[in-house]
């Protein structure tokens, strides 16, 4: 039969369309940069997307993750469950212990004296509201986040660029480097407010200490410890335990 006719019967695919493969959702996605069709793991959305280089070829990576349909399962098994939020369980703020009180005012994050455990009010109207709470915690992320790359940047001697948050699904950070009438910018997760504070302050550092290096060679290290000492223990933690940060209450974009 000419490839013209059996052409009619190939499923039609669509950039953003899903899927579900082996029990488990699949997103497929164009990507104009990738060379070849490929699957990762999208841990927030707790989804696998299938990538193809052009829309002729999404049909090729559905067929690639029907095919690997077992390494679709196992993967989204191995990611966290989502975290009840629930307000006789407190979450982690910043390593301290953060009880929720869905009162139904508007959402705040109160610190106890010594900042040892807080209290976040308003997120929701007697049930926890995911969304409410996230609004709250990344306002918190913001401040510190800013506070500390101010710490930072004056120690590098350098001007501390704008932040901005992200809900990132490969990196915690990054740093954009100045270019001509634009000047450099850092983005970071928001979820590093669930982390530990030495953790998040080492990658607020790690994307400070790209303004001078912008790489990872000897002397980007060199300046990584000037701030923040020997980073193989925060680097540990996230590679441990990074993924449970996605897990925080339900998916949250």
């Amino acid at each position: 039969m000419p490839e013209r006719i059996v052409s009619l019967f190939r499923p039609r695919y669509a950039d953003g369309q899903r899927l579900q493969i082996a029990g488990a959702p699949v997103r497929l996605r164009i990507s104009v940069r990738a060379r070849r069709v490929s699957l990762k793991v999208d841990p927030v959305r707790r989804e696998i997307v299938a990538t193809a280089p052009s829309a002729r070829r999404l049909a090729e990576a559905a067929e690639f993750a029907r095919h690997r349909g077992q390494w679709v399962a196992d993967r989204l098994a191995e990611l966290p469950a989502p975290t009840a939020l629930d307000p006789a369980a407190p979450v982690a703020v910043f390593g301290a212990p953060c009880r929720l009180q869905p009162d139904g005012r508007r959402p705040k994050l109160l610190w106890a004296p010594g900042r040892m455990e807080a209290v976040l009010t308003g997120c929701g109207a007697g049930v926890v509201d995911p969304q409410l709470a996230a609004r709250a915690i990344k306002r918190e992320a913001l401040a510190v986040f800013t506070a500390r790359a101010r710490i930072h940047c004056a120690h590098l001697g350098v001007e501390t660029p704008p932040l901005s948050l992200i809900d990132a699904r490969t990196r915690w950070g990054s740093c954009s480097p100045g270019i001509a009438g634009r000047g450099p910018t850092i983005r970071l997760s928001w979820r590093l407010a669930l982390a530990p504070f030495p953790v998040a302050d080492y990658v607020v550092a790690h994307e400070c200490a790209h303004l001078i290096e912008a790489n990872h060679g000897p002397r980007f290290w060199v300046l990584v410890r000037r701030l923040v000492g020997d980073p193989r223990t925060h680097r540990a933690w996230l590679r441990a335990k990074g993924a449970t940060l996605h897990g925080f209450g339900a998916t949250i974009l």
